[in-house]
């Protein structure tokens, strides 16, 4: 009895070894099964769903419907290995083929109710595109003037010119210092102020008046 009690210890010992690693294995292929069956079940809500958008899309158009069952059996849903020959009616092809040109008919349906869509933006968008650039006011207005303007004064007066524009002093100043980078305007410093006249206008005459008052 005492030469058989350590025999029998160690064979518990390696059963118990043995089924816990199976009983770890057995968990962890229950883990990978359940990870694909939740897999597929998202698949088949998302071809259940296209489905449903498919069936709408082919009553607007006012086509026939197939006779194709959205729910079917779940043994059913797996695709088989086994191939077979096309049916004498083409009932096989025209089942494969519904899904894609459902598809291709609502891709060109949103295409075209996006040009639309394009469309009638860029038309509402147009005329105000048409006039002309704030850099173009800018410049024709200082072509015009014989005496320096100061930015303040340009922006009032094109503001009045132009009540359907919003046009600010800064903006202005920024477009007229650009356009004196680019020697289509000349700067005039008089004090603390800062006027601006055409190149074409020769040397611009003082103004003493306006020299410590503005700003701009």
């Amino acid at each position: 009895m005492s030469e058989s009690a350590p025999g029998a210890t160690e064979l518990t010992s390696q059963y118990s070894t043995q089924v816990a690693g199976d009983l770890e294995r057995n968990l962890k292929e229950q883990e990978r099964l359940s990870g694909e069956i939740e897999a597929l079940q998202d698949q088949l809500a998302a071809l259940r769903h296209d489905h449903t958008v498919l069936q709408g899309i082919q009553q607007v158009l006012g086509t026939p419907s197939t006779a194709v069952s959205p729910a079917a059996p779940a043994d059913t849903a797996v695709p088989a290995p086994r191939k077979r020959a096309a049916a004498p009616d083409g009932r096989s092809g025209g089942r494969k083929s519904a899904a894609p040109a459902g598809k291709q008919t609502a891709r060109k349906t949103a295409s075209k109710a996006t040009s639309k869509a394009t469309s009638k933006a860029a038309a509402k968008e147009s005329p105000t595109r048409s006039g002309p650039t704030l850099v173009e006011l800018v410049r024709e207005h200082l072509g015009e003037q014989k005496e320096p303007r100061s930015a303040a004064e340009i922006s009032t007066v094109l503001g009045r010119q132009h009540p359907d524009r919003t046009i600010k002093a800064t903006v202005v100043r920024t477009t007229l210092e650009g356009l004196v980078a680019r020697n289509q305007a000349q700067r005039v410093k008089q004090g603390n102020s800062v006027f601006y006249t055409s190149p074409d206008a020769g040397e611009p005459a003082a103004r003493p008046e306006d020299g410590p008052q503005q700003s701009d």
